[in-house]
Protein backbone atom coordinates (compact mmCIF):
# COMPACT_ATOMS: atom_id res chain seq x y z
CA UNK A 1 0.00 0.00 0.00
CA UNK A 2 1.34 3.69 -0.99
CA UNK A 3 2.42 5.85 1.57
CA UNK A 4 -0.26 9.07 1.79
CA UNK A 5 2.39 11.47 0.32
CA UNK A 6 2.65 8.92 -2.56
CA UNK A 7 5.62 7.59 -2.63
CA UNK A 8 5.96 3.77 -2.83
CA UNK A 9 7.95 2.03 -0.09
CA UNK A 10 11.04 0.40 -2.36
CA UNK A 11 10.41 -3.36 -0.75
CA UNK A 12 6.28 -3.08 -1.61
CA UNK A 13 4.89 -5.60 -4.09
CA UNK A 14 3.79 -2.09 -5.89
CA UNK A 15 7.23 -1.24 -5.89
CA UNK A 16 8.91 -4.94 -7.18
CA UNK A 17 5.80 -5.12 -10.13
CA UNK A 18 7.00 -1.80 -11.14
CA UNK A 19 10.77 -3.13 -11.54
CA UNK A 20 9.36 -6.29 -13.38
CA UNK A 21 8.73 -8.99 -11.18
CA UNK A 22 10.99 -11.89 -10.21
CA UNK A 23 13.30 -9.97 -11.65
CA UNK A 24 13.13 -7.30 -9.81
CA UNK A 25 12.89 -9.25 -6.85
CA UNK A 26 15.88 -10.70 -7.76
CA UNK A 27 18.14 -7.16 -8.42
CA UNK A 28 16.49 -5.97 -4.60
CA UNK A 29 18.27 -9.41 -3.72
CA UNK A 30 21.21 -9.19 -5.25
CA UNK A 31 21.71 -5.43 -4.13
CA UNK A 32 20.81 -6.12 -0.29
CA UNK A 33 23.20 -9.06 -0.61
CA UNK A 34 25.75 -6.45 -1.98
CA UNK A 35 24.81 -3.98 0.82
CA UNK A 36 25.60 -6.70 3.67
CA UNK A 37 28.22 -8.49 2.27
CA UNK A 38 31.13 -6.22 4.16
CA UNK A 39 29.25 -6.42 6.96
CA UNK A 40 29.25 -10.72 7.24
CA UNK A 41 32.65 -10.79 5.08
CA UNK A 42 34.84 -11.51 7.91
CA UNK A 43 32.50 -13.85 9.56
CA UNK A 44 32.62 -15.69 5.94
CA UNK A 45 36.36 -15.79 6.08
CA UNK A 46 36.86 -16.98 9.63
CA UNK A 47 34.13 -19.78 9.56
CA UNK A 48 35.73 -20.75 5.65
CA UNK A 49 39.26 -20.73 6.75
CA UNK A 50 38.74 -22.98 10.19
CA UNK A 51 35.62 -24.21 9.65
CA UNK A 52 35.30 -25.52 6.27
CA UNK A 53 38.30 -26.25 4.81
CA UNK A 54 40.01 -28.12 8.05
CA UNK A 55 36.35 -30.18 7.72
CA UNK A 56 37.01 -30.94 3.91
CA UNK A 57 40.69 -32.08 4.80
CA UNK A 58 39.99 -34.27 7.72
CA UNK A 59 37.40 -36.02 5.60
CA UNK A 60 39.67 -36.25 2.50
CA UNK A 61 42.29 -37.85 5.79
CA UNK A 62 40.43 -40.48 6.24
CA UNK A 63 40.38 -42.10 2.94
CA UNK A 64 44.89 -41.94 3.25
CA UNK A 65 47.01 -43.89 4.72
CA UNK A 66 49.64 -41.33 5.94
CA UNK A 67 51.99 -41.16 8.93
CA UNK A 68 53.87 -37.74 8.32
CA UNK A 69 56.80 -40.31 7.31
CA UNK A 70 55.34 -41.33 4.17
CA UNK A 71 53.51 -40.10 1.35
CA UNK A 72 50.28 -40.80 1.61
CA UNK A 73 48.20 -43.45 -0.04
CA UNK A 74 44.92 -44.14 -1.10
CA UNK A 75 43.09 -46.07 1.39
CA UNK A 76 39.44 -45.81 0.81
CA UNK A 77 37.05 -47.15 3.13
CA UNK A 78 40.05 -49.52 5.11
CA UNK A 79 40.08 -46.92 8.07
CA UNK A 80 36.65 -47.28 8.44
CA UNK A 81 36.83 -51.05 8.31
CA UNK A 82 38.97 -50.81 10.57
CA UNK A 83 38.53 -48.20 13.24
CA UNK A 84 36.44 -50.81 15.13
CA UNK A 85 38.62 -53.74 15.10
CA UNK A 86 41.99 -52.17 16.36
CA UNK A 87 41.21 -48.75 17.36
CA UNK A 88 38.69 -49.80 20.07
CA UNK A 89 36.18 -47.03 18.74
CA UNK A 90 32.90 -48.89 20.10
CA UNK A 91 34.77 -48.98 23.17
CA UNK A 92 35.54 -45.13 23.11
CA UNK A 93 32.44 -44.02 21.69
CA UNK A 94 30.39 -46.54 25.02
CA UNK A 95 32.77 -44.29 27.27
CA UNK A 96 31.54 -41.29 25.24
CA UNK A 97 28.14 -41.91 25.48
CA UNK A 98 28.11 -42.89 29.61
CA UNK A 99 30.24 -39.54 30.07
CA UNK A 100 27.39 -37.79 28.52
CA UNK A 101 24.70 -39.93 30.24
CA UNK A 102 26.31 -38.88 33.60
CA UNK A 103 27.03 -35.08 32.62
CA UNK A 104 23.96 -34.03 30.96
CA UNK A 105 20.87 -34.25 33.01
CA UNK A 106 22.83 -33.74 36.07
CA UNK A 107 24.08 -30.22 34.48
CA UNK A 108 21.03 -29.18 32.75
CA UNK A 109 18.54 -30.03 35.80
CA UNK A 110 21.08 -28.31 38.52
CA UNK A 111 21.25 -24.93 36.14
CA UNK A 112 17.97 -24.54 36.05
CA UNK A 113 17.38 -24.98 39.62
CA UNK A 114 19.80 -22.12 40.65
CA UNK A 115 18.41 -20.10 37.51
CA UNK A 116 14.83 -20.38 39.32
CA UNK A 117 16.59 -19.75 42.91
CA UNK A 118 18.26 -16.50 41.51
CA UNK A 119 15.54 -15.12 40.01
CA UNK A 120 14.35 -13.55 42.29
CA UNK A 121 15.39 -9.94 43.75
CA UNK A 122 16.95 -10.64 46.89
CA UNK A 123 19.87 -9.29 49.06
CA UNK A 124 22.97 -10.94 47.95
CA UNK A 125 21.75 -12.72 44.53
CA UNK A 126 23.84 -10.49 42.24
CA UNK A 127 26.81 -12.18 44.25
CA UNK A 128 25.99 -15.60 44.22
CA UNK A 129 25.36 -15.28 39.97
CA UNK A 130 28.81 -14.17 39.96
CA UNK A 131 30.08 -17.18 42.10
CA UNK A 132 28.47 -19.75 40.12
CA UNK A 133 30.27 -18.47 37.40
CA UNK A 134 33.56 -17.71 38.47
CA UNK A 135 34.47 -21.43 37.91
CA UNK A 136 33.40 -21.07 33.86
CA UNK A 137 36.23 -18.03 33.76
CA UNK A 138 38.74 -20.44 34.50
CA UNK A 139 40.79 -22.65 31.93
CA UNK A 140 39.57 -26.28 32.26
CA UNK A 141 43.10 -27.99 32.55
CA UNK A 142 44.07 -25.25 35.28
CA UNK A 143 40.77 -26.17 37.35
CA UNK A 144 41.31 -30.06 36.37
CA UNK A 145 45.29 -29.79 37.82
CA UNK A 146 43.55 -28.37 41.08
CA UNK A 147 40.92 -30.96 41.61
CA UNK A 148 43.29 -33.77 40.87
CA UNK A 149 44.84 -32.74 43.95
CA UNK A 150 41.46 -32.60 45.82
CA UNK A 151 41.07 -36.25 44.86
CA UNK A 152 44.38 -37.13 45.47
CA UNK A 153 43.79 -40.34 47.94
CA UNK A 154 46.92 -39.50 50.16
CA UNK A 155 46.90 -35.86 50.25
CA UNK A 156 43.65 -34.69 48.99
CA UNK A 157 41.30 -32.69 50.65
CA UNK A 158 38.28 -35.00 50.39
CA UNK A 159 40.04 -37.85 51.71
CA UNK A 160 41.17 -35.88 54.60
CA UNK A 161 37.80 -34.31 55.14
CA UNK A 162 36.25 -37.77 55.48
CA UNK A 163 39.14 -39.24 57.61
CA UNK A 164 37.48 -36.66 60.25
CA UNK A 165 34.95 -38.98 60.57
CA UNK A 166 36.67 -42.37 60.62
CA UNK A 167 36.27 -42.90 56.74
CA UNK A 168 39.17 -44.34 54.71
CA UNK A 169 38.83 -42.49 51.05
CA UNK A 170 39.19 -44.47 47.94
CA UNK A 171 41.41 -43.75 45.00
CA UNK A 172 38.88 -41.99 43.13
CA UNK A 173 41.05 -41.56 39.95
CA UNK A 174 41.99 -45.03 39.96
CA UNK A 175 39.04 -46.68 41.03
CA UNK A 176 37.54 -47.80 37.20
CA UNK A 177 34.27 -47.46 38.77
CA UNK A 178 34.79 -44.32 40.13
CA UNK A 179 36.95 -42.40 38.17
CA UNK A 180 34.11 -41.32 35.28
CA UNK A 181 31.92 -40.15 37.72
CA UNK A 182 34.27 -38.12 39.42
CA UNK A 183 35.39 -36.36 35.92
CA UNK A 184 31.68 -35.83 35.21
CA UNK A 185 31.34 -33.89 38.38
CA UNK A 186 34.65 -31.82 37.97
CA UNK A 187 32.97 -31.26 34.73
CA UNK A 188 29.08 -30.16 36.11
CA UNK A 189 31.01 -28.15 39.28
CA UNK A 190 32.36 -25.63 35.98
CA UNK A 191 30.01 -25.43 34.03
CA UNK A 192 26.92 -24.94 35.82
CA UNK A 193 26.86 -21.58 36.30
CA UNK A 194 27.66 -20.84 32.78
CA UNK A 195 24.46 -22.45 31.73
CA UNK A 196 22.66 -20.98 34.59
CA UNK A 197 22.90 -17.72 33.02
CA UNK A 198 21.32 -19.18 29.97
CA UNK A 199 18.09 -20.49 31.96
CA UNK A 200 17.97 -16.78 33.92
CA UNK A 201 17.81 -15.15 30.85
CA UNK A 202 14.93 -17.41 30.01
CA UNK A 203 13.60 -16.88 32.59
CA UNK A 204 14.06 -13.18 32.85
CA UNK A 205 11.94 -12.72 28.99
CA UNK A 206 8.88 -14.25 30.61
CA UNK A 207 6.35 -11.66 30.84
CA UNK A 208 5.28 -11.04 34.55
CA UNK A 209 1.74 -10.85 33.38
CA UNK A 210 1.81 -14.70 32.26
CA UNK A 211 2.45 -15.47 36.40
CA UNK A 212 -0.10 -12.95 37.43
CA UNK A 213 -3.07 -14.38 35.49
CA UNK A 214 -1.81 -17.90 36.92
CA UNK A 215 -1.89 -16.52 40.35
CA UNK A 216 -5.30 -14.71 39.98
CA UNK A 217 -6.60 -18.23 38.73
CA UNK A 218 -5.43 -20.48 42.17
CA UNK A 219 -1.63 -21.89 40.38
CA UNK A 220 1.03 -23.10 42.89
CA UNK A 221 4.43 -21.81 42.64
CA UNK A 222 5.52 -25.54 41.47
CA UNK A 223 2.02 -25.81 38.94
CA UNK A 224 3.50 -22.28 37.57
CA UNK A 225 6.75 -23.83 36.36
CA UNK A 226 5.33 -26.37 35.00
CA UNK A 227 2.83 -24.92 32.83
CA UNK A 228 4.41 -21.49 32.29
CA UNK A 229 8.20 -21.45 32.46
CA UNK A 230 9.06 -25.01 31.44
CA UNK A 231 7.15 -24.66 28.38
CA UNK A 232 8.57 -21.01 27.08
CA UNK A 233 11.93 -22.11 27.87
CA UNK A 234 12.15 -24.63 25.26
CA UNK A 235 14.55 -22.54 23.06
CA UNK A 236 16.59 -21.83 25.75
CA UNK A 237 16.80 -25.64 26.75
CA UNK A 238 17.65 -25.97 23.04
CA UNK A 239 20.56 -24.20 22.83
CA UNK A 240 21.70 -24.99 26.61
CA UNK A 241 21.17 -29.26 25.52
CA UNK A 242 22.96 -28.61 21.71
CA UNK A 243 25.60 -26.92 23.32
CA UNK A 244 26.44 -28.98 26.17
CA UNK A 245 26.17 -32.24 24.10
CA UNK A 246 28.47 -30.97 21.25
CA UNK A 247 31.16 -29.88 23.75
CA UNK A 248 30.58 -33.23 26.22
CA UNK A 249 31.36 -35.49 23.06
CA UNK A 250 34.31 -33.77 22.35
CA UNK A 251 35.63 -33.78 26.02
CA UNK A 252 39.54 -33.82 26.49
CA UNK A 253 41.37 -31.32 28.77
CA UNK A 254 39.91 -32.53 31.86
CA UNK A 255 40.11 -36.35 30.91
CA UNK A 256 43.92 -36.04 29.78
CA UNK A 257 44.98 -33.95 33.32
CA UNK A 258 42.55 -36.23 35.54
CA UNK A 259 43.41 -39.64 33.90
CA UNK A 260 44.64 -39.71 30.16
CA UNK A 261 41.80 -42.33 29.94
CA UNK A 262 42.68 -44.33 32.84
CA UNK A 263 42.57 -46.97 35.19
CA UNK A 264 43.04 -49.08 32.03
CA UNK A 265 40.72 -47.59 28.95
CA UNK A 266 37.77 -46.99 31.59
CA UNK A 267 37.98 -43.27 30.78
CA UNK A 268 39.33 -43.53 27.45
CA UNK A 269 36.46 -41.27 25.09
CA UNK A 270 36.46 -40.74 21.64
CA UNK A 271 38.65 -37.39 21.76
CA UNK A 272 41.41 -39.13 23.81
CA UNK A 273 41.70 -42.27 21.15
CA UNK A 274 41.77 -39.30 18.46
CA UNK A 275 44.65 -38.17 20.32
CA UNK A 276 46.65 -41.19 20.94
CA UNK A 277 45.97 -42.65 17.28
CA UNK A 278 46.93 -39.05 15.85
CA UNK A 279 49.89 -37.14 17.73
CA UNK A 280 51.42 -40.20 19.96
CA UNK A 281 51.05 -43.24 16.61
CA UNK A 282 51.25 -40.52 14.11
CA UNK A 283 48.42 -42.44 12.16
CA UNK A 284 46.46 -39.38 11.08
CA UNK A 285 44.44 -41.39 8.15
CA UNK A 286 42.57 -43.48 11.30
CA UNK A 287 42.33 -40.46 13.58
CA UNK A 288 40.72 -38.77 10.55
CA UNK A 289 37.97 -41.89 10.42
CA UNK A 290 37.46 -41.58 14.02
CA UNK A 291 37.14 -37.99 14.04
CA UNK A 292 34.61 -38.01 11.13
CA UNK A 293 32.53 -40.95 13.06
CA UNK A 294 32.97 -38.75 15.98
CA UNK A 295 31.53 -36.01 14.30
CA UNK A 296 28.33 -38.39 12.27
CA UNK A 297 27.67 -38.88 16.20
CA UNK A 298 27.25 -35.30 16.82
CA UNK A 299 25.44 -34.39 14.00
CA UNK A 300 23.02 -37.50 14.86
CA UNK A 301 22.10 -36.07 18.23
CA UNK A 302 22.38 -32.39 17.22
CA UNK A 303 19.54 -32.79 14.10
CA UNK A 304 17.45 -35.37 16.77
CA UNK A 305 16.86 -32.70 19.44
CA UNK A 306 16.41 -29.89 16.83
CA UNK A 307 13.53 -32.55 15.40
CA UNK A 308 11.95 -32.76 19.05
CA UNK A 309 11.93 -29.22 20.13
CA UNK A 310 11.28 -28.00 16.49
CA UNK A 311 7.35 -27.77 17.60
CA UNK A 312 7.36 -26.99 20.99
CA UNK A 313 9.19 -24.09 21.01
CA UNK A 314 7.89 -20.97 21.75
CA UNK A 315 10.46 -17.64 20.33
CA UNK A 316 7.27 -15.02 20.58
CA UNK A 317 5.82 -14.48 24.47
CA UNK A 318 3.91 -11.35 23.62
CA UNK A 319 0.19 -11.56 23.97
Amino acid sequence: MALATGVVPADSEEFVKDRGGEAGKRRSGFRSFIRAFPFIAPSMVGVVLFLAIPVVVVIVLSFLNYNLAAPATWAGLQNYISMFKFDGAAHSLGVTAYYVLLNIPAQTILALGLAVMLNRKRIGTGLFRILFVAPYLSTPVAMAVIWYWVFDPKLGAINHFLALFGIQGPAWLSNSTLAMPVVASVNIWQFLGFNMLFFLAGLQAIPRSLYEAAELDGASKWRQFWKISLPLLNATMLFVLITDVIGSFQVFDTLYVLTQGGPGDSTRVMSLTIYDIGFTDYRLGEAASLSVLLFGVILVFSVGQFMYFRKRTTYDYSS
